[in-house]
C-alpha cells in the first residue's frame, strides 16, 4: 500500500490478505510507513508489517515473494522508502488502483480504473470475478467497507455508483456491523483533535471568494502544541468545501520531511491537474494529494499566486 495509509489502503489490503488466506496462499501485508490509530482495530491488523520498524523482515519477505499486489497506489514513488526495494524485487507485480495515469511499466498484470469509487471496490469486484464470492466472510467484509466508505465520504461523493451500494448490500450480508465501523472511525479520537481543529478553523483558514476558493495551513509548531499523530488530520480538508460557494480547497501541512497537500472540488474543476502541474501531486479529479520541499509560508504564497489563473474556471 502507500505510505501513510488511509482507509481504502489498509481496508483493501487487509480484504484480500483474508481471501487469499482462506484461498490457502501465505500472505504478508506491507505498510511502508505507520497508520492512523482509529484504524488499528481493523481485523487482520496484527499482522501487518511496518517497513519503517521491521526493514531487514521486509526486505526478505519481497526478495522471496512470487506474487506481489499493489494496492491504491500507480507509481511506486508513493511507496516511499520501498521503492527501490519494490523495483528490485523479481516477483510478479499485480496493480489494483482506481487513481490516474498509472506508471505502467512497473507492473505486470493488474487493473487501473479512475471510474471506481475505490480500491476496495476493485477488490471485492476481482473476488466475485474469481468465482469465490462465496469466500466472503465478515472479516473481508468490514475491511472492503471501511474503504469504500472513507474513499466515498460516506457514500456521498459522485463516485458512489449503484454497484457500490449493491456491493454494501451484499457485504451485509456477510453479518458486518456498518454502525460499529463508522463509530470506530468517526466517533473514537482525543479530545485534542477537536480542539485541533476549532484552532486551525480560526486561526489557519483564509477564503479567496473572488476564486470560490479556502485555503488552509498548518505548521509544525501547531502539531506538537496539540499533539496531533497521523490519521488526526484526516478529513480537515473537507471541511473547507462546506462553505457555501467554495469550489475547491487546499490543505497544507508541515510535515518533518515535506509538506503534504490535500486538494478537494466540487463540479467540473479537476484537481488531479490542479496537483500535478504545480504541487508534484496527482489524485482523482476532485480528490488530490500534492508534496513541496518549500516552506509552508512559500508554499502558501505559491498557492495564492497561482489562483487567478485560475479565475475563469473556479468562477
Amino acid at each position: 500500500m502507500h505510505q501513510k495509509p488511509d482507509g481504502d489502503a489498509l481496508g483493501s489490503s487487509l480484504g484480500l490478505y483474508h481471501f487469499l488466506v482462506k484461498m490457502g496462499h501465505t500472505v504478508t501485508v506491507i505498510s511502508p510507513t505507520n497508520w492512523p490509530d482509529f484504524l488499528t482495530w481493523l481485523p487482520g491488523m496484527k499482522q501487518v508489517i511496518n517497513y519503517e520498524n521491521q526493514r531487514e523482515k521486509c526486505r526478505d519477505l519481497l526478495a522471496a515473494s512470487q506474487v506481489i499486489f499493489c494496492l491504491d497506489f500507480n507509481i511506486l514513488h508513493r511507496t516511499k522508502s520501498l521503492e527501490p526495494l519494490l523495483e528490485q524485487a523479481s516477483a510478479i507485480k499485480i496493480l489494483i488502483d482506481h487513481h490516474q495515469e498509472p506508471q505502467e511499466d512497473a507492473f505486470q498484470f493488474g487493473v487501473s480504473d479512475t471510474s471506481k469509487s475505490s480500491t476496495c471496490e476493485m477488490v471485492y469486484d476481482f473476488i466475485v470475478q474469481s468465482g469465490n464470492d462465496s469466500l466472503l466472510d465478515a472479516d473481508i467484509a468490514t475491511c472492503l467497507y471501511t474503504g469504500v466508505m472513507t474513499d466515498t465520504g460516506s457514500f456521498r461523493f459522485p463516485s458512489t455508483t449503484a454497484s457500490v451500494h449493491r456491493m454494501v448490500a451484499r457485504l451485509k450480508d456477510t453479518g458486518m456491523s456498518h454502525a460499529q465501523i463508522h463509530e470506530e472511525i468517526y466517533d473514537n479520537f482525543l479530545e485534542n483533535r477537536l480542539r485541533f481543529i476549532g484552532f486551525a478553523l480560526l486561526n489557519r483558514m483564509e477564503v479567496f471568494y473572488e476564486y470560490n476558493t479556502a485555503l488552509m495551513y498548518i505548521t509544525r509548531a501547531d502539531l506538537h502544541h496539540f499533539n496531533i499523530k497521523t490519521g488526526d488530520t484526516e478529513g480537515l480538508v473537507n471541511y473547507l468545501l462546506t462553505i457555501q460557494g467554495i469550489k475547491m480547497a487546499g490543505l497544507v501541512i508541515d510535515r518533518d520531511d515535506e509538506r503534504k497537500w490535500s486538494f478537494r472540488s466540487k463540479g467540473g474543476f479537476d484537481v488531479n491537474s490542479f496537483a500535478r502541474n504545480h504541487f508534484e501531486g496527482g489524485g482523482h479529479k476532485n480528490a488530490a494529494g500534492g508534496r513541496s520541499s518549500e516552506s509552508v509560508e512559500m508554499n502558501v504564497k505559491k498557492f495564492r499566486d497561482i489562483l487567478s489563473s485560475y479565475q475563469n474556471q473556479l468562477q
